[in-house]
């Protein structure tokens, strides 16, 4: 049922993260307890910007969060992890502790886990009733599952077991909820789905979110073709420590990652240029990262030059504004009953659903779709 904007501000939405203790989904939960409770401005998150402010979005104030995990440490534990990392503020886990809590007690057990007999459809089910639950025991008017777990490795052909982040997908759209992959994982893409998904008129957007060293090549690369310089090679490096760190020196899950990154240099330039990305796990910096760019160009009369750049920053302090951003967005289409794939949200994307555009054009486009939002679809 398609509601109105003035609905849409006062009806509590529900968050379901897939990596529910993970470093993103905690720091998006004590993000959102943060700036509700007026402690810290949203820095970094689009929606709250003015071009958004009549979009009817869900009020970061109505956001309840739960989800899966296979991990056991709870929340505030987790919180005072990152705090001694440096990925929160001091003092912050102190003042959030109830908010925090809360979400922690709406999370499930996922899986599958080693020695789990369950089928494929067992797994679902049991899934999709963990989502629904929620759902109901918080009253909220939509649910949002939003995958932010670590990477997995690519399903190999053939095999006849989805994988995990196609199990969780595949429980989104059982539940009737909207669906965000925030990872490369494969999530919804998968033609065992594609029936459900195209049938159950549900709204999601993917897949892996563009948070560093990627968002800088999605600027670069069109202006290297705006100013007609060639792009000779490009190749980069990624230190990154942390839950992913460990997840992507997997080489299997390392090349899921990497597909995403070199997709948008050979979108934006027209073909692949030489070169590739490297990623080392580097346990020390947690849940830091810094990349590094080599790019080597063409100029006027075959003169050779090299740019290079430098990105550090902390992964799950820049995903989790991406994260409560589409979680709003993707809430707020389901409510104005726009369904299926979102390209309208591809800039916050590696490989977005739908066709994939210059990061200017798709930053139109997101304003575009907010102003649709706003007029009710």
């Amino acid at each position: 049922m398609t509601t109105t904007s003035s609905e849409s501000a006062t009806a509590r939405t529900g968050v379901w993260f897939v990596g529910a203790r993970g470093s993103v989904a905690t720091t998006a939960v004590a993000g959102c307890a943060a700036v509700t409770a007026g402690l810290h401005a949203p820095t970094g998150m689009v929606t709250e910007t003015p071009p958004f402010a009549g979009a009817g979005l869900p009020a970061l104030s109505s956001l309840v969060f739960g989800g899966h995990d296979t991990a056991s440490c709870p929340l505030p534990k987790r919180a005072e992890a990152l705090t001694e990392a440096g990925v929160l503020p001091h003092g912050l886990v102190g003042a959030i502790t109830a908010e925090l809590a809360a979400a922690d007690a709406e999370i499930r057990t996922g899986g599958p886990g080693p020695g789990d007999t369950r089928d494929d459809e067992e797994i679902i089910a049991g899934f999709a009733a963990d989502i629904a639950g929620f759902t109901r025991r918080m009253g909220v008017a939509r649910t949002v599952v939003v995958n932010v777990s670590s990477t997995e490795p690519l399903p190999a052909p053939g095999d006849p077991r989805l994988p995990a982040s196609s199990l969780y997908a595949a429980a989104a759209v059982r539940a009737g909820c909207g669906y965000v992959n925030f990872t490369p994982s494969t999530g919804l893409r998968t033609p065992v789905l594609a029936a459900a998904v195209a049938a159950s008129g549900l709204p999601h957007a993917g897949r892996d979110g563009k948070t560093g060293q990627t968002l800088l090549r999605s600027v670069l690369a069109p202006m290297f073709v705006q100013r007609a310089l060639n792009v000779r090679a490009w190749s980069g490096t990624n230190l990154l420590g942390g839950g992913d760190g460990a997840a992507l020196a997997d080489p299997a899950a390392a090349a899921a990652k990497n597909a995403g990154k070199e997709r948008v240099l050979a979108d934006a330039l027209g073909a692949a240029p030489e070169g590739e990305v490297h990623i080392d796990d580097v346990p020390a910096l947690g849940d830091w990262k810094t990349a590094w760019d080599h790019i080597a160009f063409d100029g006027f009369l075959g003169s050779r030059m090299i740019l290079q750049t430098t990105w550090q920053g902390c992964d799950s302090a820049l995903a989790a504004p991406l994260v409560l951003d589409l979680a709003r967005l993707v809430a707020r289409a389901h409510e104005a009953g726009i369904g299926g794939a979102l390209p309208q949200l591809g800039f916050y994307f590696k490989d977005p659903d739908g066709r994939s555009v210059a990061l200017a054009e798709q930053f139109e486009e997101l304003l575009a779709f907010a102003g649709r939002l706003g007029a009710g679809a």
